[in-house]
């Protein structure tokens, strides 16, 4: 389809929000765009429908099937509602649970949320203000929801906003729900969805359920007599003006921290997250005013939760008293290690005890775990599919699962990553290791000498619009069909490819199957000096992803620093092979 084609099409489609069921505010912005002399924006807005991805539903804010609004939140919603009314035909007393963030257009989404489905004849639980994801998905599991849905952007920039469907064991959609409800929300038509609620079908949430969520998050806590011993352990935490502000004090408090230090600049709530350009602690430069209080009151820890309350980022000094920020696949590391030994010294590892990563997350949290007897399942990217273990594992331990992009979830009463108990988890670990007069780092350094040394890296291309979706498009072609024989002087030994489910040799052609039940559309390469690759366009943004991971031998914490300079020089051939300069 060429560009005259396309732009026929996305012309009748937005000239027929004009003459829709539409207020008149959304039909003004639509006529703006329809007036523009550049036609980027309206192409952009309505060249395609909004479609759930590894996050659900996300996109920018304004009018246009392409955006998130009103009229897209309220056919995703009717389409679900459809769903659950046909999967659960004939029960009584069908429910959902429905939250959001500190976002713009967060609350008037979730208000449109419940009140199509309560006009659906399904009860709406709607928390009474703004809540992490993971208490979300904890209430659908508690009130014995059908679904649930929490409106948020997670970590994107202030323009965009989201929506995740979720299905009755606390986790986001995953096959067949997904593609069913996708099917469902592309048969609804604007007349058919019911914006006007029923007010006795829709019930608040409030502090009843934040204190059941905090105390369960307590029975994680495997070190109570470290955090005695270090009751006044200086944590600072900023929650990036987003839903945290309240529950991960809350949660520390609970587990006995009495030296939360804050950044009132950042707990105030506020969607266009006026002190950092981006609210996402991968971003070191979202964790700068907290590392600078640290600095200012010699802290110990600290600690970062993206706007929704699913992603955590610490920082702590190092041995040259510098303060650095720990990547997600060190973090994971972190909490799989503690997680694993405690667990191990406390006699209460069962012999069927398990951990989940994805796939892009470091080789090395397998290793720690089963060096253990413990059993590590690989899952795609996204919590759902960590999920979806758990799922197809009742008779056995779930210890933990996490990934590379700061998630982790320890305990299996939420079905999505969990900021607050990571942080709760996280500054248990920073006491267990003050105790043994050492902070995080040095436990991250322990694990290195013990299991060997990885280094990881992810960098990522944007490609934004139409144009950016096919040159994503067609990397990711070259990159299977046209692929190196060599990347910076190493052999390629194996590749997989999960989208077709199917490991090659390229060496010798030998192909073998992939133990997944999907695909996905993720490249892996690995090399005969032990590097991994892994290619992936995103999901929920409009980048293609590249991740990085090289193993070294560590013989002695001495080494640390050398062994790290030699990794990144090679992270950095590689980034130089593949031209992504």
């Amino acid at each position: 389809m060429n560009k005259t084609e396309i732009f026929e099409i996305v012309n009748e489609k937005a000239k027929s929000w004009l003459d829709g069921k539409y207020d008149q505010e959304t039909k003004n912005a639509v006529k703006s765009l329809l007036e523009k002399e550049d036609k980027t924006d309206l192409i952009d807005s309505f060249y395609k429908d909004l479609e759930f991805g590894t996050g659900g539903l996300r996109g920018k804010m304004g009018p246009g099937t392409n955006r998130m609004n009103i009229y897209t939140v309220g056919a995703a919603t009717q389409g679900l509602a459809n769903y659950i009314n046909k999967v659960f035909a004939g029960q009584d007393n069908l429910s959902v649970c429905i939250g959001y963030d500190c976002r713009n257009n967060s609350k008037l989404y979730s208000d449109t949320v419940a009140n199509i489905f309560s006009a659906n004849g399904i009860k709406a639980y709607i928390f009474e203000d703004l809540r992490p994801t993971p208490e979300m998905s904890f209430a659908i599991r508690q009130l014995g929801c059908q679904s649930g849905v929490i409106i948020t952007a997670s970590h994107n920039p202030k323009e965009y906003n989201g929506y995740k469907a979720y299905w009755e064991d606390g986790s986001q959609l995953v096959i067949p729900h997904d593609k069913n409800v996708i099917s469902e929300v592309k048969a609804v038509k604007l007349e058919e969805i019911k914006f006007e609620g029923n007010p006795a079908l829709i019930e608040v949430l409030g502090a009843d359920m934040d204190k059941l969520y905090l105390d369960t998050v307590k029975t994680l806590s495997l070190s109570p007599e470290a955090i005695k011993n270090q009751k006044d352990l200086k944590i600072v935490f900023t929650p990036l003006h987003g839903t945290t502000v309240r529950l991960v004090p809350a949660s520390l408090k609970n587990y006995g921290f009495e030296n939360v230090i804050h950044i009132p600049e950042q707990d105030v709530v506020d969607g266009n997250f006026p002190t950092v350009w981006s609210a996402n602690p991968e971003e070191p430069e979202a964790l700068k005013m907290a590392i600078d209080k640290a600095k200012e009151v010699n802290a110990d820890l600290v600690m970062a939760c993206d706007p929704d309350g699913d992603r955590l980022g610490i920082a702590a000094t190092n041995d040259k008293g510098e303060w650095e920020i720990v990547n997600g696949n060190q973090t994971a590391l972190i909490f799989n290690y503690y997680l694993i030994k405690r667990r191990k010294e406390l006699g209460l590892l069962t012999g069927n005890d398990y951990v989940v990563k994805t796939i892009v997350t470091t080789e090395l949290f397998k290793d720690v775990a089963e060096q253990n007897n413990v059993q590590c399942f690989d899952a795609y990217t996204g919590f759902k599919w960590i999920a979806d273990v758990i799922r197809k594992n009742p008779d056995k331990n779930y210890i933990g699962g996490g990934e590379e992009s700061f998630g982790y979830m320890p305990g299996d009463f939420t079905r999505d990553k969990d900021a607050v108990s990571s942080c709760s988890i996280m500054a248990e670990i920073a006491a267990w290791a003050k105790d043994q007069g050492k902070n995080v780092f040095d436990i991250l350094k322990d694990i290195y000498v013990e299991y060997g040394y990885s280094k990881e890296k992810m960098i990522y291309i944007v490609r934004e619009g139409l144009e950016g979706a096919q040159q994503i498009e067609k990397l990711m072609h070259d990159y299977r069909f046209n692929r190196p024989k060599t990347i910076n002087g190493s052999t390629l030994v194996l590749v997989k490819d999960y989208s077709t489910r199917i490991a090659i040799n390229p060496v010798t052609g030998e192909e073998t199957a992939l133990d997944f039940e999907t695909t996905a559309d993720v490249l892996q390469f690995y090399l005969e000096d032990g590097t991994k690759i892994s290619v992936r366009p995103s999901g929920t943004e409009p980048k293609i992803k590249y991740y990085f991971e090289v193993r070294e031998n560590l013989a002695s914490i001495k080494d640390f620093y050398a062994t790290e300079e030699k990794a990144n020089k090679k992270i950095k051939g590689i980034i130089s092979s593949l031209e992504l300069n």
